[in-house]
C-alpha cells in the first residue's frame, strides 16, 4: 500500500462547509472506525454509517453525502452493484471502493473505476496490525479530503449547473477553463534538444485510468522505446494494472522483474511495494527493484526511477508526470531537467488530483503541461524528432 504526501487542509469556518461521509461497509468494526477517523478530522463530518449496498441505495437522497467509502463485499447489495445505482441517483457523488488485497477485489476495483468510481483503497487484512491501520487511516483520509475538495470546487465553479453532475472521469472534460487560465502564467523550459531514449510515467490518484488513456495512443513510442511506469499501487492491483496496460497498448506490459534488460516494446511497471530502478549492465540498462523504505511516503515511488535513469539515459529522457496527490516525481524531475532530459506534467483540469503534477508544474521545470488526450500526440512527435 502507498501513501501520497498532501499539504493540511485549509481551516474550516462552519459545519456546513464539511465535507459529507456516507459510511458503507458490513462490519461493524471497520464501519465504527472509519466512522471515529472521520469525526476526528476539522473538515469532514459521517452523516450515516450503514451495513449495507442497498441501505446506502436507499438513504442517499436523505443523506445527501459528498463522499462514499464503499466496500466491495457485502449482503443484500454488493458495491459494487451498489456502485452505479448511487451514481444513478447522485452523480456528482465521490465513491472510494475499500477492499482487501485479493486478485478478486483488485479486479473488481478496477471495474468499479470503469463504472464512475474515483478511487479504490485496500483495507487492512486485520485492523490489530498497527502499522497497517495507521496507512489505511491516513491514506483514506487523504483520499476523502483530496476527492472531495475537487468535486466543492467544481460545483462552486458552476453553480447554476444542476446538482446531478456527471462522474469525476467523465466531468473533467467539461471544468471550466479557470485552472488552466491560471496555468498559463506558470514558467515553462524549452524542451530538451537531446532525441529523447526512453519514456518515464509516474502516477497515482487517478492513475490508472489516465494510464490506460495514454498506452492506447502511443503505440509508435512504445514500438520503438522502452516505457518504464511507476503507479502509487499495492501488490496484486499492480499485477492487474499490468494486464490492463497490456490489453489497452496491444503490447507486452508486465510488473517487471528483478535484473531483467530494458528493451524497446515493452511497458515496465514497478511492482507494488517495491522500488523500481534502473542501472547499468553493460552496454544496456537493467532493472533493479529494492524493498527499501518509502519515499515521499510512498512505495514504489516516482523519484527513484527518475533520478537512477540519468545514470543510464543521462539527457535523453522523456518524463510524464501524470494525475497523483503529492510531489513525488517533483524532485527526480528537478534531476531530470538538470540532466538535459525534460518533464511534461498533466493539466489540473484533466487531472482527478493535481498534487504531482502541480508540484512539477510549479516548480517551474515542465516543457509542457497539457491535458490528458493532448499527451500522447505530444509524445509521438517528440519521439519522431520534434523538439518544441
Amino acid at each position: 500500500m502507498s501513501i501520497a504526501l498532501t499539504s493540511p487542509a485549509a481551516p474550516i469556518s462552519t459545519r456546513q462547509e464539511k465535507l459529507r461521509v456516507m459510511v458503507v461497509d458490513d462490519s461493524v468494526v471497520i464501519r465504527g472506525m472509519i466512522s471515529r477517523w472521520i469525526g476526528a478530522e476539522p473538515d469532514m463530518e459521517v452523516t450515516a454509517s450503514l451495513r449495507t449496498g442497498l441501505d446506502a441505495v436507499n438513504q442517499i437522497e436523505r443523506v445527501n453525502p459528498d463522499v462514499a467509502v464503499l466496500d466491495i463485499e457485502m449482503p443484500e447489495l454488493d458495491g459494487i452493484s451498489a456502485l452505479p445505482k448511487l451514481l444513478a441517483k447522485k452523480r456528482d457523488l465521490i465513491i472510494i471502493m475499500a477492499s482487501t488485497l485479493t486478485r478478486r477485489n483488485a479486479e473488481i476495483s478496477f471495474k468499479a473505476l470503469s463504472l464512475g468510481a474515483s478511487d479504490y483503497i485496500p483495507k487492512p487484512e486485520s485492523t490489530r496490525e498497527a502499522a497497517a491501520a495507521d496507512i489505511f487511516h491516513h491514506d483514506l483520509i487523504q483520499k476523502i479530503r483530496h476527492l472531495g475538495a475537487k468535486v466543492r470546487r467544481t460545483a462552486s465553479a458552476t453553480p447554476h449547473a444542476s446538482p446531478s453532475l456527471a462522474p469525476v472521469h467523465a466531468r473533467e472534460a467539461a471544468r471550466p477553463a479557470a485552472a488552466p487560465v491560471a496555468q498559463a502564467q506558470l514558467m515553462r523550459r524549452p524542451f530538451s534538444m537531446l532525441a529523447p531514449r526512453v519514456l518515464l510515467i509516474g502516477s497515482s490518484t487517478g492513475g490508472p485510468q489516465a494510464l490506460m488513456s495514454l498506452v492506447t495512443e502511443i503505440g509508435p513510442v512504445i514500438d520503438r522505446f522502452p516505457v518504464l511506469i511507476t503507479q502509487h499501487m499495492p501488490p496484486t492491483f499492480t499485477t492487474i494494472l499490468a494486464e490492463h496496460l497490456a490489453r489497452s497498448s496491444r503490447r507486452p506490459a508486465r510488473e517487471a522483474v528483478d535484473g531483467e534488460i530494458v528493451k524497446a516494446g515493452q511497458i515496465y511497471l514497478a511492482p507494488g511495494g517495491r522500488h523500481m530502478r534502473v542501472v547499468r549492465h553493460g552496454a544496456d540498462a537493467a532493472i533493479a527493484l529494492d524493498d527499501g523504505p518509502p519515499v515521499n511516503f510512498c512505495k514504489p515511488a516516482v523519484d527513484p526511477l527518475f533520478t537512477s535513469a540519468i545514470d543510464v539515459w543521462q539527457g535523453g529522457i522523456m518524463s510524464v508526470i501524470l494525475t497523483g496527490m503529492g510531489s513525488d516525481g517533483m524532485r527526480g524531475g528537478k534531476d531530470i531537467v538538470a540532466a538535459g532530459g525534460s518533464v511534461i506534467a498533466q493539466d489540473e483540469a484533466s487531472s482527478v488530483v493535481w498534487g504531482m503534477p502541480g508540484a512539477a508544474a510549479n516548480a517551474g521545470i515542465c516543457a509542457a503541461i497539457l491535458p490528458l488526450n493532448q499527451i500522447a500526440p505530444k509524445l509521438v512527435r517528440m519521439f519522431s524528432g520534434d523538439r518544441s
